[in-house]
């Protein structure tokens, strides 16, 4: 397919890249199950949107979809600046500007890591050298060595390196953290966030590690048996529930009947994760109480939401 956007020259830096999913379906395997049964989303350019959802919920079909590694069976996929957004599969100028990164890195393995770094500085047009040359000296991946020898969590920061250093409009990390220890985590996450801040784009970040990585998201998107079942910016999350510290018996008087999604307790004084927000009037009288009130992270409000649908077949992703 050949895009008005294709040029003969290096092309400029485009606008970060939105995307959307209207009424996807996306079936495979031998007894034609969905991964994705009437997914819509839209995803906002210029932001940093968490993709969450359980194991086998279409989080990693979704993935692969936006970066044109497959075709939905029905429904529609666009990518691209908000006034061009083209399907992209079979689309050169979209794969271009699209960076999916997995869990396995999608590098060479039996090849040294060097030589996967010249071919993504090859292939994407707005490769930032000097950014991986310092990534790969903090985490100190060896590029002299086989991806396939190296430890996962190497490897995992190798595939990591690729992604940030692509400054692809478009950026997928798909459970890339995996096998990285906390330092090298946290060391990714604050890269991410610094280089996404100094160069805009649009990331999107799929982990089970949310309490970890909330603090980057803008935006949320939940996937829950093929479905999308929330799409919001992270402080819409935050809204639909709230945090109340105090002594035991005024909390559990405030509480009453509000569905309570966690507990603790520590001697005199319990903390409540609760359903739904306070009007002016109810978060006063709470304060009056002494009880102080916070918002609600967002894995608890993930697993809550999640949680009630559990009684749901289970399909593949």
């Amino acid at each position: 397919m050949t895009s008005p956007h294709t040029t003969t020259d290096a092309p400029t830096t485009p606008a970060p890249f939105g995307a959307e999913l209207r009424d996807v379906v996306v079936r495979y395997g031998r007894r034609d199950e969905p991964a994705l049964d009437g997914a819509s989303v839209t995803i906002r350019p210029g932001t940093i949107t968490g993709l969450l959802g359980r194991n086998g919920a279409g989080k990693t079909t979704l993935a692969a979809l936006l970066a044109a590694f497959r075709r939905p069976s029905s429904g529609q996929v666009l990518v691209g600046p908000a006034d061009a957004m083209e399907d992209p599969y079979e689309n050169q100028w979209a794969l271009m500007h699209t960076q999916l990164v997995r869990e396995s890195g999608d590098v060479w393995g039996d090849t040294e890591a060097s030589d996967s770094l010249a071919y993504y500085e090859a292939v994407r047009p707005h490769w930032d050298a000097e950014l991986a040359g310092r990534l790969l000296d903090e985490l100190e991946v060896p590029l002299d060595k086989n991806p396939d020898a190296m430890s996962r969590g190497k490897r995992s920061a190798f595939g990591a390196v690729l992604g940030l250093a692509s400054r692809a409009p478009l950026t997928i990390f798909d459970e890339v953290y995996l096998g990285m220890d906390a330092p090298s985590r946290y060391a990714f996450y604050d890269a991410l966030l610094r280089d996404y801040t100094e160069h805009p784009r649009t990331i999107i970040l799929s982990s089970h590690l949310i309490a970890e990585v909330e603090r980057l998201f803008e935006d949320v998107v939940i996937v829950d048996h093929g479905r999308v079942l929330l799409a919001e910016t992270a402080e819409q999350v935050r809204s639909r529930g709230v945090s109340l510290t105090g002594p035991t018996d005024a909390v559990d008087r405030v509480v009453g009947d509000r569905t309570v999604l966690a507990r603790q307790r520590l001697g005199g004084t319990t903390q409540v994760l609760v359903e739904g927000a306070l009007d002016p009037a109810e978060r006063a009288a709470v304060k009056d109480a002494g009880i102080e009130v916070g918002s609600v992270p967002v894995q608890d409000l993930f697993v809550e939401l999640t949680r009630r649908r559990t009684d749901r077949p289970k399909e593949a992703s």
